[in-house]
Formats: C-alpha cells, sequence, structure tokens
C-alpha cells in the first residue's frame, strides 16, 4: 500500500480508537477522559465556527446567503454538520472513515435531525449527486497528502452549483520551517516520524511495556498556486482569505462563490 493510501487506514483507526481526538487533538477529546461537558464545548465550538462563517459570507460575498444545499467534507463526529443541518434544507456529510461517519450517525441521530445524509468519500466523490451551494471543509485537507487533496479540492469545486459559495481551509507553511518560506524540506517529514517511532519503541522497552502504535496524523501543505489556478480555471474571479495560526502550522481558509 502507498504511502498516500495508508492515511485512510489512520484516518479509520482514528474513527475507530479515539474518534474525538482524531477531529479535535486536545487531552480532553481523549476516550478515556472525555466528559459531558467537554462533549458540550466541543459541539458548542462547532456551531461557534458555522455562525462565523455564514457571517463572513455574508459581510464579504453575498449578504442574501442562505442556501438550501450544503456539503461538509470531512465531517468526522457532525461537529459541524449538526449546525449546518439547522441552517438548509438538506445537508450531506462526507468523510473517509466508516467509523467516524458511524459516530456521526449517532450524534445526528440524538437531535433528531431528518435532513442529513452520510456518505463514504473516496478519491472520485462517487457518492456526491448533483451540485450544492455550500461547500465547506475545515482542518480536513492537511490531513490528505497533496496529491490526493488537489484532485479532491477540484472535484469538490465542480460540484458546486452556479452562485455557490465555497469555504475550504488549506495548511500552506509552517513557521518552524522559516527559513524554507515555511515549506517542508524535502524527505523532512520522513525522517521525524521515524525518529519520532524510534524513541517511543525505545521508552516503551525501558518501562517494560509493548509499544503501541497510534494512527498517525499528518500535517501536509498544499501549494496555493495550484489551488488558486483551480479556481481560476473554474470561473472564480475572487477570493477571500483569512488566516490562521495552530501553534505554528499557518493555513488559509479560502471563501470564493463560483459564477
Amino acid at each position: 500500500m502507498s504511502p498516500a493510501r495508508s492515511t485512510d487506514d489512520h484516518w479509520e483507526r482514528w474513527g475507530r480508537e479515539d474518534p474525538y481526538y482524531g477531529v479535535y487533538a486536545h487531552d480532553s477529546m481523549r476516550r478515556e477522559r472525555l466528559t459531558a461537558d467537554a462533549l458540550d464545548h466541543f459541539f458548542a465550538s462547532g456551531q461557534t465556527h458555522i455562525e462565523g462563517v455564514f457571517a463572513y459570507v455574508r459581510r464579504y460575498i453575498d449578504p442574501a446567503f442562505s442556501p438550501r444545499r450544503g456539503l461538509d467534507f470531512g465531517c468526522g463526529t457532525g461537529r459541524l454538520v449538526i449546525p449546518m443541518a439547522g441552517l438548509m434544507d438538506e445537508v450531506a456529510g462526507m468523510d473517509i472513515s466508516s467509523s467516524m461517519l458511524d459516530e456521526a450517525r449517532r450524534n445526528i441521530d440524538a437531535r433528531d435531525l431528518h435532513n442529513v445524509h452520510l456518505l463514504k468519500s473516496d478519491d472520485a466523490l462517487s457518492q456526491l449527486s448533483g451540485s450544492y451551494d455550500f461547500i465547506h471543509s475545515y482542518i480536513v485537507f492537511q490531513h490528505i497528502p497533496p496529491e490526493r487533496g488537489q484532485v479532491l479540492f477540484q472535484r469538490l469545486v465542480k460540484h458546486l452549483a452556479p452562485g455557490g459559495v465555497g469555504a475550504l481551509h488549506i495548511l500552506f507553511g509552517k513557521t518552524f520551517h522559516a527559513a524554507n518560506f515555511g515549506q517542508t524540506p524535502s524527505s523532512f517529514h520522513d525522517r521525524i516520524l521515524a525518529v519520532k517511532r524510534g524513541v517511543h519503541r525505545l521508552l516503551m522497552r525501558l518501562m517494560g511495556r509493548k509499544a503501541a502504535t497510534e494512527p498517525e496524523m499528518q500535517m501536509n501543505i498544499y501549494d496555493l498556486n495550484t489551488l488558486f489556478f483551480m479556481l481560476k480555471t473554474a470561473g472564480v474571479g475572487e477570493i477571500h482569505t483569512t488566516f490562521e495560526d495552530h501553534g505554528g502550522e499557518w493555513s488559509a481558509f479560502l471563501f470564493f462563490r463560483k459564477p
């Protein structure tokens, strides 16, 4: 199996073993520490996020923005699908992990939502049909190798209806590599990962324990020039961008309207 394809298996393991930590990597989200209060905060943060996205779109792109059909790509446990469902007639949540989708379904059913469809993702987005007025993805593409993610990005744009709005979040640089303008030097990621695994195995042996192999969580950088070219090719005339810094991981949240 290629390294790019193995990320699907890692994400399925996150969904099966520790789904909320896989979505939001904070110790309070670990399965063994997860509390009702932590879950309430988790879902409240999703509500705040979607409200902020809609406010931004209405301020800078379309004051009358009121989509009827939306998609959250990389929906995980449903943190953002749930508030989207309260704002649209129909919402689809798509994820590569069947276990994540199972958890999302439990959360959706617990809230008695009937306008949400959950779809299994693949590189062809084969379960997507028709077009969407709003396509959203947040802290997702960074976990997908760019050679696959760029194709998915382009296909998502194709599923955006004329006049529809896209809100897609992309990691573009790391302050750790400031001398290289934020770009990861060739093979650096593989070397660091090998060192981390070796140190972990050594510590486990010293403690007399078998080394546990936690799923990997990649943080992949994308070339914004490539994505801008795709958007321009699709006829997009303007892109509105907000920058975010997650512990030295620099990202751009791209907002655009398809003509």
